[in-house]
């Protein structure tokens, strides 16, 4: 009986508003009315229920309850008969600013590097692997037309699709009229910067106008919009070049999609992780210039740990989201992937402002100096995420990588105490249920991994509303913990393996999914407690700070392992620096995928 089912849902969800959710009164009411045939609550019903609940109210009080709950019982229905588009998120906007935190809000002069000495190779692939900031000299001096760098990315693209599958939509017609359109542009002096003529590629929960955008799952796989993202539009105007429309975990979780599953290009025969997937698995092959992901547990962070990149989670309310399937909207965020830090920047400048639509978008200026003096940093150092390592090749290259920060001058490591604050107060299982709540109602998401969500409708709203105010506190316990750096290093036990353990030094280990609790607790049972680390973790995550992986080695199998680097909020400039210099001075960002070269594959 579906339609009492529905019933009785909403039923349940009114006496939950109203803080009698975790009682008994709900039920037995629900049983009286079904008893008695009624569509309606009677003063009789809730009086025998709180009789038997061993709730004591007063008459006026008992009647009031019964007058509110037939009444919103009529106001659901009517609420439920309004179209909520993707785009309207609820009048309220979380912030990362805390008590405590100060921001800069003066607007810099945007400083690249020097301006490498980029000479076109014989052979354009070799350069398929370069930094933006490399690919941008090509450009600007002419060496290359952005037609001759679209077609060597698609044909990458096309030639690996079939062993990496990381691509939902290829757009080639697309790619080609935006790369002639850049060269006509730069043929007739109208340079736009450094994106210019640029290759990228969209994660598939971010919407271009006229082609499909999937959320990589079945229920939703013909599924398309009218409308570009704010994040395609700015991409667009700064000159860059969409490409393609790369593989998301379903619904923004892992990396398993309704074509199966994306796979990393260190190791073809392993997941890439996820939920940005594809434009992970796309960037560390060399199939684009550049990626943006999503995160909003770890779905950035995790799978530019285990494909060996420069994967930056923005600061919340750094990049607008509007025309972007929502999962939390306290807690999702886009961010580029690249190979390179500074790339990260050059992404940055063009995405990093209002647009009036996301209104959880801040006016605090995104600022690049590339020339800033990493020596005159504050660097602090959680220990415990060293002392934590498991993996001998993990421990090596975490130990190396503070001999390296030395070398560049970091040469006093401040201490972090990680504080104690209660883990639970992630706002993800409430938001998304909200999100798909039309999907569910509509019947479409019995063909989506994890169905309506229905775990979030048990959730009061008191106790939700308490949870993030607990969020609130644990805020600013992790802004007082982290006052005295301006960047901080993280080490991670990830070596690519993908085994039990794996990830938990980082930001990463969550791949979308993350609820706050603890690890390792079979179902049914209390999470375990979580270590310094993994505590951070959920506690960055969670507080919407900037972090970034960069890869710092190579595991005995091969496959990259990371560090990854935080600051407090809106702090990327300072972020993005110690993460150039770092990657200057150790250089794995150079190193190429050889798994390619040994399986070509055709595009299936």
């Amino acid at each position: 009986m579906p339609h009492l089912d529905e019933t009785r849902r909403r039923f349940m969800t009114h006496f939950a508003t109203i803080g009698l959710g975790t009682t008994l009164a709900p039920g037995i009411i629900w049983a009286r009315m079904q008893d008695a045939g009624e569509k309606r609550i009677t003063l009789e019903m809730v009086v025998d229920a709180m009789k038997l609940s061993g709730l004591h109210f007063t008459d006026d009080e008992l009647k009031q309850m019964v007058d509110a709950a037939n009444r919103n019982l009529t106001q659901y229905e009517e609420l439920r008969a309004v179209h909520i588009p993707n785009d309207v998120s609820p009048p309220f906007h979380f912030s990362a600013i805390v008590p405590g935190i100060e921001v800069n809000k003066t607007k810099w002069p945007f400083r690249l590097s020097a301006a490498p000495s980029a000479k076109r190779p014989a052979n354009l692939e070799e350069a398929a692997f370069w930094p933006v900031r490399h690919l941008a000299e090509l450009i600007r001096t002419r060496q290359v037309t952005s037609v001759e760098l679209t077609e060597m990315y698609l044909a990458r693209l096309h030639r690996y699709n079939g062993l990496l599958n990381n691509v939902v939509t290829f757009l080639d017609e697309l790619a080609m009229t935006q790369a002639r359109k850049a060269d006509a542009e730069i043929a007739a002096g109208k340079y736009k910067g450094p994106l210019h003529g640029i290759p990228w590629g969209a994660k598939d929960i971010i919407s271009v106008k006229g082609y499909k955008t999937t959320w990589g799952s079945p229920a939703f796989k013909e599924q398309s919009f009218d409308y570009d993202a704010s994040v395609v539009e700015m991409l667009r105007e700064a000159g860059a070049v969409l490409i393609a429309k790369l593989a998301t975990g379903e619904l923004a979780s892992g990396d398993q999609w309704f074509g199966g599953q994306t796979k990393n290009p260190w190791n073809p025969t392993q997941g890439s992780s996820g939920s940005s997937a594809g434009p992970s698995s796309a960037t560390a092959a060399g199939c684009v210039g550049f990626g943006i992901g999503s995160e909003t547990s770890g779905s950035i962070l995790s799978p530019s740990a285990r494909c060996g990149l420069a994967g930056l989670r923005p600061t919340f309310g750094r990049i607008s989201r509007y025309g972007v399937m929502a999962l939390s909207w306290t807690q999702d965020r886009l961010g580029p992937i690249c190979r390179y830090a500074e790339d990260c920047a050059i992404v940055m400048q063009a995405i990093a402002k209002p647009d009036g639509r996301d209104m959880s978008v801040s006016d605090v200026p995104f600022n690049w100096n590339a020339q800033l003096d990493v020596k005159k940093l504050r660097v602090g150092i959680i220990k415990e995420s060293f002392d934590e390592l498991t993996n001998a090749a993990a421990t090596k290259n975490a130990e190396q990588t503070l001999d390296t920060l030395r070398s560049i001058g970091v040469t006093n490591f401040v201490p972090l105490v990680v504080p104690e604050a209660p883990a639970n107060v992630s706002a993800l299982g409430v938001e998304s249920v909200v999100f798909f709540d039309e999907h569910a109602r509509a019947g479409k998401m019995k063909e989506a991994r994890g169905g309506g969500r229905p775990s979030g409708r048990l959730v009061p709203a008191v106790e939700y509303l308490r949870s993030q105010r607990v969020r609130m506190m644990m805020m600013m316990k992790l802004a007082e913990a982290t006052a005295g750096v301006d960047v901080y290093v993280v080490a991670s036990n990830n070596t690519g393996s993908g085994g039990r353990g794996e990830g938990r030094g980082d930001a990463g280990r969550g791949e979308g999914r993350g609820e706050g609790r603890g690890t390792g607790a079979p179902p049914g049972e209390p999470p375990r407690p979580q270590t310094p680390t993994q505590r951070h973790s959920n506690m960055a995550n969670l507080a919407c700070y900037p972090a970034i992986n960069v890869p710092n080695g190579f595991a005995e199998t091969g496959s990259p392992t990371n560090v990854t680097f935080f600051a407090r909020p809106f702090g990327e400039g300072e972020l993005l620096a110690l993460a150039k210099a770092y990657q200057d001075a150790a250089g794995f960002h150079l190193k190429r995928p050889p798994a390619l070269e040994e399986k070509r594959t055709p595009s299936a």
